[in-house]
């Protein structure tokens, strides 16, 4: 079968290799899976550097999020088991971890609802409790991750202020519902909040970014409002001033998605089954703005990693139109 193979750390567009394989064999518990659509995810960059908080052994191949099909033909979404990704024809994955791919979305579109909408569900609900009315500000709005944010906080009745940067995203983010778009290369995103909010300011900021999107929020997040650090794509990692969240009264709350597969995984299905539902109700939507065949997997990785793209970017192994 074809695969991406990282030899070597590095920039993904450099590092990755497509070769020639054996199939993979499953491990106890695991099942082969026939690769439908992956999902490109920033994570996938991280791998190939060398920066995630998981090193899979030399070659691997990357592609942690994808929808593929069983041996007796079901949809399902997974994340695969590394050394063996998704950018591959063929990936293994844990059986039990196994969800069902809505029957409302396409490949494509049910390979990205995973990671990014369970983390956005998990950050918004689970941590924040976001609650109808709330404003919530959704730092890099029309990115992969902050998409799904935008469009879960709409569904839970949220006023939603998305900040990107650039006009093509700033497009992006009004046509995924944002109530208000910021741009952060000309806007001042501090005093605009404050403005839209009446000057109370954000009751939850979610923060895929961190370095400088994270001190605006400090200073535009409201009384008992909460931040809920999701990543830091931003390649800076920012060092709260806790004397500050004290004297303002907000809460800073860390989000590790992953966490949950091993401390609780049955509210991931739990999850899944809300996702499904707002899917089917058409409340929520996998925005990919591109599907790319096998052979561009590692420059569409290379964009991702650069922020040169909206929406999500999958990758079709099989040659289809997903």
């Amino acid at each position: 079968m074809q695969a991406w193979q990282v030899h070597e750390n590095g920039e993904p567009g450099e590092v990755m290799r497509l070769a020639e394989v054996d199939r993979p064999e499953p491990g106890d518990g695991q099942v082969l899976l026939k690769v439908r659509a992956a999902n490109i995810n920033f994570p996938d960059a991280l791998l190939c550097r060398g920066q995630y908080q998981i090193r899979p052994p030399l070659p691997f191949t990357p592609g942690v999020e994808i929808c593929g099909e069983t041996e007796d033909g079901r949809r399902v979404i997974a994340n695969p088991a590394l050394p063996h990704g998704g950018f591959a024809e063929y990936a293994v994955a844990d059986a039990a971890a196994l969800l069902p791919a809505p029957d409302a979305l396409d490949d494509a579109e049910a390979a990205a609802l995973h990671i990014g909408y369970q983390t956005g569900w998990f950050g918004l609900h689970r941590r924040a409790h976001l609650q109808e009315g709330e404003t919530l500000l959704v730092h890099a709005a029309a990115g992969g991750v902050g998409s799904a944010a935008v469009q879960l906080g709409k569904a839970a009745g949220a006023k939603v202020i998305g900040v990107v940067g650039g006009a093509d995203k700033a497009r992006v983010a009004r046509e995924l519902g944002c109530d208000l778009v910021l741009d952060r290369r000309s806007d001042d995103v501090v005093a605009a909040v404050k403005e839209a909010t009446g000057g109370r300011g954000a009751d939850v900021v979610y923060d895929p970014v961190g370095g400088d999107a994270y001190t605006k929020s400090a200073k535009c997040v409201a009384f008992e409002g909460r931040i809920v650090v999701v990543g830091f794509a931003s390649g800076t990692i920012p060092s709260p001033a806790l004397n500050h969240a004290l004297v303002k009264n907000y809460t800073i709350l860390g989000l590790h998605w992953g966490l949950y597969n091993t401390k609780d995984p049955r509210s991931i299905a739990r999850c899944h089954e809300e996702l499904t539902e707002l899917a089917t109700k058409g409340a929520i939507k996998p925005l990919v703005s591109e599907r790319v065949p096998m052979a561009g997997a590692a420059q569409a990785v290379q964009r991702v990693a650069d922020g040169a793209t909206t929406g999500r970017v999958a990758v079709l192994p099989q040659g289809g139109s997903a």
